[in-house]
């Protein structure tokens, strides 16, 4: 298994881990993204996220997504928008070495930190974020608005 960075030819495989987290996460119905719009947002003209993958003999085991972030009081830091390692293969130490491929991504281009969410019941991956001594703020709500055109 090799981790790397992902490819557009990726990113079927990175939509169906994505579909297993969501039915993992009891929210299936909330994944509305398409293929298209995947592959033109981290392999189009305009590039807004980027990821590393777990390759097994070409089958993906796992994904790290992320894309920048800015923050006016610490500066650039990634943000880590999922950790994905697929249901049959979790414990076996994918999650922990695309985590740490995303945290080195972080410090060899020198920026303040990373960022992400977890669930509040999600007590497996809270654990693994304790072991890196994260931060857990309960203070910041999460808000979204939704554009109804789309």
């Amino acid at each position: 298994m090799v981790i790397r960075k992902a490819v557009r030819e990726d990113c079927l495989a990175m939509l169906t881990l994505v579909h297993e987290l969501a039915d993992y996460e009891k929210a299936p119905q909330e994944v509305t993204v398409s293929l298209s719009e995947m592959e033109d947002a981290g392999f189009g003209p305009e590039p807004v996220w980027e990821a590393f993958v777990a390759d097994e003999g070409g089958e993906l085991l796992g994904m790290a997504l992320f894309y920048i972030r800015y923050s006016t009081w610490k500066g650039r830091r990634i943000f880590l928008e999922d950790l994905i390692v697929t249901s049959e293969k979790r414990g076996k130490g994918i999650g922990k070495l695309l985590f740490e491929r995303v945290w080195t991504e972080c410090q060899v281009r020198g920026y303040e930190g990373m960022t992400w969410q977890v669930l509040d019941w999600n007590e497996p991956a809270i654990n693994f974020y304790r072991k890196y001594g994260a931060n857990f703020d309960a203070e910041w709500l999460n808000v979204s608005i939704i554009n109804p055109s789309k």
